[in-house]
């Protein structure tokens, strides 16, 4: 069973910058795909970004340019840097793992992570 642990949400003014972290359990974590969904209230959950064991990135239309995913293989973790941060952008930030880019956020085979609560003051 993997598990990931999210670090970095808190609190920040408009126009500010968050980075934030994903460890995974499990040395395998590199084949997965993995990706940044948030939720703010009152709202379904959506995706952010994702990002292929090979490396190919998707992102949503409303972070890109402001964010970029990134991930390091050999230390089970992936990262979400975002910049330019808009108080939209507030919303607790799930880390997710899935075998494929393509499935990664349905209801079958998807690992979570816990949240972690980011704050963008105006």
């Amino acid at each position: 069973q993997l598990q990931l642990v999210e670090f970095g949400g808190g609190l920040v003014r408009a126009g500010g910058s968050l980075r934030l972290s994903c460890a995974a359990s499990e040395g395998t974590s590199s084949t997965y795909a993995m990706g940044w969904f948030r939720q703010a209230p009152g709202k379904q959950r959506e995706l952010v970004a994702a990002i292929t064991s090979g490396g190919s990135r998707k992102y949503a239309d409303s972070v890109m340019g402001r964010f970029t995913i990134s991930r390091d293989n050999a230390k089970n973790t992936v990262y979400l840097q975002m910049n330019s941060l808009k108080p939209e952008d507030t919303a607790v930030y799930y880390c997710a793992a899935d075998r494929t880019i393509a499935t990664i956020g349905t209801p079958d085979g998807t690992f979570w992570g816990q949240g972690t609560q980011v704050t963008v003051s105006s």
